[in-house]
């Protein structure tokens, strides 16, 4: 530094106008990322500006030749580096390989590119809405059906009632996915995980039975892969309940890995020449397999006898089976924590099926199943479960709130209480946050595109942040929350909610192995294209990738430089508004994101897939800036409504501490040979003085929850779309919800008495004995006096709690009991 600075005192000024103007030159051009061409332009003007003479200046222009021509460039550098790195990248299977190669990059890839244009991504992502035959659907039919359930009968004898499997069956309920063509409903992702929400909200089990055959299964399968003719013959049965399906993917030793699958069919020919498949299986966790007509199964499909012509293994095949040939067992149930849905485990025992009317897609679906599998789990798991958590979030705002106006200690709504307050925040603003994530993921799958890594993200974000927001509602509600009976809104929730987190994907390696494992290679711009050259000795595609890269590392390294600097500010502000700041600390977030992202490929080469702790802290942060922009485009898609404001400022606060929290995980773990410390130690301090944000203020969650603690249209839109009764008198919801409004329309009369004994002119009594000489002294009105009466009355029910008697409670287990016990319960 020293030698230049006294280079710089020696130059004539006009030298050092031209080395100043050159170095910010390649500021700038490093910063928007341009072509080599220019960076060359840049370093000619440093040699001029630092009076290096004519040999410098040629031998610049000598050096960028031989990266400016590609022929040269590949036979000189480019060769030599395929070569190295070829033996350091990570293999790539032949499932992983169909697994990154499934579906689309979507957001995900701007936001991995360090330079995300939120401008773009806003206004072309259009926020989905509903058709009007399907609000009707909505209106109609799923509001029926949610009327015609008693949750806790429901669990207590463990089974839907027969009026409501009809129902079900005769509104198409189990074909809502299948197209119109077929007799099913043809609804878009957005309308099926409408009803999947407002199901939720009335009953886990109701809706898990509705989710099953609308997500990966037959018709899913069917409907992109099967023949003609088998979708002919099935889909319409499907549609109308005719024929009831189930998938059977998980194996004992085939979890979350389910490419590992042992179930194996084998090729042979029948009697009469016809290709003929042999099955033995052992699935378990089939949800609907017991009651199934349909069993959708992924196997290994063998030809010992090499039929084909193509070897011995074929791979994995779908097929669907009747779940009446001979050789299906299905008998025993699963029970899933108690949640009352069919699951089931189902074996296969040399079960003899046709291979052109079992196999999807025929002859032509033969080891295809893997590609069929990724694909469609891909765009069901950002629909169903981020749909469940919304209605289950929307159900507990709805209640929480309620019952924080009605619930009293000490004289007071327990709302009132920071303690209480602090909890109704973070389930306030989480709801908030998860209807944005899930329909700004649906209206990707809605407009064709099917991106695994951001439905990962949905489907993992969604279960998490809705297990916190249920245990959130737990504390809230306390009491009233672990005493089950018919008056317990939200235990059912509760004791579902590990379910979620373990299906379609276990939430731990989703979380390490997908959103990152996968998404390093997938969403990156680069990465998997120079995998895939230099496996197939591609000198020119190689080629192409890495110095395409290598601009693409120098460019993040320069904007997480100076974007860190500057806090941000020097970012574009996307369609600015009151939430530009955000866009320009996501920009910044994006830009370190990528940068430590190519360090740890670098460092870790084919070793960082196993490095499980720090692709998971690369999956935190690359989650919730997803999460940051899908808040961002409901904000922008619902016209920037003030009074939603501090929740999305709530919101994008969290999800920026979340981000602090995961980079300094990274900068305390990475392993940089040589180079730990500076990471660990300097890095990681600047990062902590400069960090993205902190928690939400405590203000900032007052105002969230002041404005959910009131009758209002807010408080309805924020929670429209569960499903909320009206019988106050029978249903716990509904009568949480009328106590609530009695309980604010009473406050202002509560308010005039308790002003009236502070000035004296009432004793010091609590106030409903002050009530009869409130109305003597005139401080309130008789009708007053009834409606403090009326309010109190109703907040007495609704705190109430169910109890047993003895006999009761003993025999609740006995099926023959319970169809009069809710009743007398409710």
């Amino acid at each position: 530094m020293e030698m230049i600075q006294q280079l710089l005192d020696n130059l004539e000024p006009h030298a050092c106008n031209i080395f100043y103007a050159s170095a910010v030159f390649l500021l700038i051009i490093g910063y928007v990322g341009t072509p080599f061409i220019f960076w060359v332009i840049g370093l000619l003007g440093l040699v001029v500006g630092l009076e290096l003479g004519a040999t410098a200046f040629v031998a610049v222009i000598g050096v960028s030749l031989l990266f400016l021509i590609p022929p040269i460039r590949q036979n000189l550098f480019s060769r030599g580096v395929m070569a190295v790195m070829k033996k350091i990248l990570p293999k790539i299977s032949a499932t992983e390989r169909s697994a990154l190669e499934a579906g689309v990059v979507w957001v995900e890839g701007d936001l991995f590119s360090g330079k995300p244009n939120f401008k773009d991504i806003i206004s072309k992502n259009k926020y989905p809405t509903l058709t009007a035959e399907e609000q009707a659907f909505l209106d109609g039919p799923v509001e029926k059906m949610c009327s015609m359930i008693d949750d806790f009968k429901f669990w207590q004898t463990r089974e839907m009632p027969p009026e409501a499997w009809d129902f079900l069956k005769k509104n198409k309920f189990l074909g809502m996915i299948i197209p119109k063509e077929y007799g099913g409903l043809g609804f878009s992702a957005l309308a099926h995980g409408a009803v999947i929400e407002k199901l939720t909200s009335r009953s886990i089990p109701l809706a898990v039975t509705v989710m099953v055959p609308n997500s990966l299964g037959p018709a899913e399968l069917l409907m992109h892969y099967g023949t003609d003719a088998q979708k002919k013959n099935l889909l319409p049965k499907l549609a109308i309940g005719d024929e009831v399906p189930c998938f059977g993917l998980t194996e004992p030793t085939a979890g979350s890995d389910a490419g590992s699958v042992l179930s194996y069919g084998e090729l042979f020919k029948g009697p009469n020449g016809q290709l003929m498949i042999r099955l033995n299986w052992n699935k378990r966790w089939i949800t609907l397999a017991a009651i199934s007509t349909t069993i959708g199964l992924a196997f290994q499909l063998r030809d010992p006898e090499n039929i084909l012509g193509k070897g011995l293994n074929l791979g994995i095949t779908c097929a669907l089976i009747p779940s009446k040939t001979p050789g299906v067992v299905i008998g025993n149930r699963h029970d899933p924590l108690g949640v009352p849905f069919y699951n089931c485990p189902t074996q296969g025992n040399n079960v003899e099926i046709s291979l052109e009317d079992a196999v999807v897609g025929g002859i032509d679906g033969i080891g295809k199943g893997w590609d069929m599998l990724m694909d469609c789990l891909g765009a069901g798991r950002g629909i169903s479960l981020p749909s469940q958590n919304v209605g289950g979030a929307k159900l507990l705002t709805r209640v929480a709130s309620a019952h924080a106006v009605v619930r009293k200690q000490f004289g007071l709504s327990i709302g009132k209480f920071e303690g209480i307050e602090e909890p109704l925040a973070r389930i306030f603003s989480s709801t908030y946050l998860l209807e944005a994530m899930r329909n700004f993921t649906v209206g990707a799958i809605d407009n064709g595109i099917k991106p695994p890594i951001v439905t990962a993200i949905a489907k993992y974000f969604a279960t998490e942040i809705g297990r916190k927001s249920t245990n959130d509602g737990m504390d809230v509600l306390g009491g009233a929350a672990i005493t089950d009976g018919p008056r317990n809104t939200i235990a059912h929730t509760y004791i579902a909610t590990p379910i979620g987190i373990t299906v379609e994907g276990a939430n731990i390696l989703t979380r390490t192995l997908i959103i990152f494992g996968q998404g390093v290679f997938r969403a990156h711009p680069y990465a998997y294209k120079e995998i895939s050259a230099s496996e197939k000795g591609d000198l020119k595609s190689f080629d192409g990738a890495f110095w395409k890269h290598i601009g693409h590392v120098v460019r993040n390294m320069i904007r997480s430089i100076l974007l860190s600097f500057t806090r941000g500010y020097i970012a574009s502000r996307g369609p600015g508004g009151a939430a530009g700041r955000c866009y320009q600390k996501l920009a910044w977030a994006s830009a370190s994101f990528a940068i430590l992202a190519d360090l740890a490929m670098a460092t870790q080469g084919g070793g960082l897939k196993t490095k499980e702790k720090l692709t998971g802290r690369f999956a935190d942060i690359l989650g919730w800036m997803y999460i940051g922009t899908s808040i961002l485009s409901r904000f922008e898609a619902e016209g920037r409504k003030s009074e939603d404001l501090p929740m999305v400022r709530y919101n994008m606060e969290v999800a920026f501490s979340e981000m602090q929290k995961a980079f300094e995980g990274i900068y305390g773990n990475i392993q940089v040979p040589g180079l730990g410390w500076l990471f660990k130690y300097v890095i990681g301090s600047w990062s902590r003085f400069n960090s993205f944000g902190g928690l939400p203020s405590d203000e900032l969650g007052h105002k969230i929850v002041a404005a959910f603690l009131k009758p209002s249209e807010f408080r309805d839109r924020h929670t429209k779309g569960a499903y909320i009764p009206k019988d106050y008198k029978v249903d716990q919801v509904a009568r949480l919800d009328h106590a609530f409004e009695k309980s604010f329309e009473a406050s202002g009369v509560e308010r005039k008495i308790k002003k009236a004994i502070k000035a004296k002119i009432l004793p010091k009594k609590n106030i409903k004995a002050s009530l009869d000489e409130a109305v003597s002294k005139n401080v309130i009105t008789p009708a007053e006096k009834a409606l403090m009466a009326e309010a109190e009355a109703l907040r007495w029910d609704a705190i109430q709690v169910d109890d047993f008697t003895q006999d009761q409670y003993l025999k609740r287990s006995s099926k023959s009991e319970l169809t009069g016990l809710s009743k007398n319960l409710s």
